[in-house]
């Protein structure tokens, strides 16, 4: 690894741990978590819903295969 290459990497890393502690105490970090939180719970909402529907699928075609 050549100098430049260990350079990028570091102030890559030091760049990300500035916006990790933005997203974490900066200006409209509370709004960005309610967002995560209820994005997270959207996706198990419709990875329920779908396994539901699949399910019941699954149910009425056994119970119509006459």
């Amino acid at each position: 690894m050549n100098i430049t290459e260990k350079t990028v990497e570091e102030l890559q890393k030091r760049i990300d741990a500035i916006d990790d502690l933005i997203a974490q105490k900066g200006l409209g970090s509370s709004y960005l978590n309610k967002a995560k939180k209820i994005q997270r719970r959207i996706n198990l909402s419709l990875i329920g819903v779908g396994a539901l529907t699949v399910t019941a699928i699954v149910f009425w075609t056994f119970r119509h295969r006459d």
